[in-house]
């Protein structure tokens, strides 16, 4: 996959990825669909992205790693539960050679959703 290919859907992003990748892409995407139901699947940035009053999270497959974008907040809430992951200000890396931590993802995109909830109440 080039850095210039234009997605329109998430299943044209997964789809360029070899099948043992895109079985992790499709298990992440199930998870943040589960816990976030009303949530819209877009692409952002080129890559899957959620929204629900905004960006939700993000997401997206690099060479050794699953990128996940849930902004600061999360991480810094989660951090204790983060330590074994290379995380930044807004990203967590999953080593590809492992299991994806599918109930801390979960919770980090429920969090999320109540933080994006909240964040549109105040502007009403």
């Amino acid at each position: 996959m080039s850095p210039r290919t234009r997605f329109n859907t998430i299943d044209e992003y997964i789809e360029t990825f070899p099948a043992n990748v895109q079985s992790v892409l499709k298990e992440l995407r199930q998870t943040i669909r589960k816990a976030a139901p009303k949530a819209e699947e877009t692409i952002s940035y080129r890559i899957p992205t959620f929204r629900l009053n905004g960006n939700l999270v993000h997401f997206g497959a690099f060479k050794n790693h699953v990128g996940f974008f849930p902004t600061s907040t999360p991480i810094r809430s989660f951090r204790k539960e983060l330590f074994r992951y290379e995380v930044s200000k807004g990203t967590i890396r999953f080593p590809m050679n492992e299991p994806l931590p599918l109930s801390l993802i979960s919770r980090i995109v429920k969090f999320r959703v109540k933080e994006n909830l909240a964040k549109g109440k105040r502007k009403t």
